[in-house]
């Protein structure tokens, strides 16, 4: 039995991920060249990778992230691999006036927007849930409200455009796994919002795409660093991830699923058999490297 889920479960994950998110046109590097995006937290991990994919796509950049240095590095590697144009705007989303001035840095530099990808994540711990309901509430201010606030102000120009919202989030905010509660919360959050918002673009005729990215384990160094200890898996490679993420907001799909197998599978699962996938949930970690605070 064991053996056949081991090959069931990702050959059905494959499956229902072509089936069900696949798009219906081929994607080209020519649909994001002259595009004018917008990408958080793009000094690294993914938000870097994907920087560096859309350069070579020669799209117009604009990043932002915490760390100012790092971010001129990136801009820099951007302008060299061919980026249209690239610059940035550095800054915390505990900043509740960050997502404004980012956004009117793009009306003011470009006249509009066509893709907003958001990407930037507060610092959590991994552990057992602590009690301290203030570190949730800043971290839905960063992984969520901000979220939200730069939707807003992105809005208007995206429906001129009729653009692209690019929502990264995780298996995390599909379905619970231990250690990361407050994590976890905020891409719950995400998940109805952008849900809700689809709803009403479809109701009002508003053609902006949303594409919520359901992302498993992937080999960024604050993952890595954060949960490597205790996971059992093998994290899946941030560079193929970044233009997978690209790819399905360009092709306007409804949601991404990577590594597709994996996810789509447990989520498939979810529904069935929850028990079951608690329970596979669990045997994916070490929990003999977990301490309770």
């Amino acid at each position: 039995m064991g053996l056949l889920l081991k090959i069931f479960i990702p050959l059905l994950g494959l499956v229902l991920a072509f089936y069900f998110y696949s798009a219906p046109e081929n994607f080209s590097e020519e649909m994001l060249r002259g595009k004018r995006v917008i990408v958080t937290g793009a000094s690294s991990g993914i938000g870097e990778q994907m920087a560096y994919h859309l350069a070579r796509m020669e799209a117009h950049l604009l990043l932002t992230a915490r760390t100012e240095a790092k971010l001129q590095k990136v801009v820099e590697r951007c302008l060299e691999l061919g980026a249209a144009s690239a610059r940035y705007v550095s800054g915390s989303m505990e900043d509740t006036t960050l997502p404004e001035v980012v956004v009117k840095e793009a009306e003011n530099t470009w006249g509009g927007l066509d893709m907003l990808i958001l990407n930037h994540v507060g610092y959590s711990y991994f552990n057992f849930f602590n009690g301290d309901v203030g570190d949730i509430r800043k971290l839905l201010e960063i992984n969520f409200l901000s979220y939200v606030a730069m939707t807003v102000f992105a809005l208007p120009m995206l429906k001129e455009s009729e653009g692209n919202i690019v929502v990264v989030s995780s298996m995390a905010g599909k379905t619970s796994s231990p250690f990361i509660a407050p994590y976890s919360a905020t891409k719950f959050a995400l998940d109805g919002f952008f849900g809700s918002l689809r709803h009403e673009f479809v109701i009002e005729k508003v053609n902006v795409s949303i594409t919520l990215c359901i992302l498993g384990y992937i080999d960024t160094e604050n993952a890595v660093r954060a949960v490597s200890h205790a996971m059992r898996s093998t994290p899946a490679p941030k560079e193929e991830c970044a233009l997978e993420i690209i790819k399905s907001g360009a092709l306007r799909q409804r949601e991404l699923h990577y590594p597709p197998g994996a996810v789509s599978s447990l989520l498939l699962l979810r529904d069935i058999a929850p028990e079951f996938v608690d329970s596979l949930i669990r045997r994916g970690y070490k929990l003999e490297n977990v301490k309770r605070p």
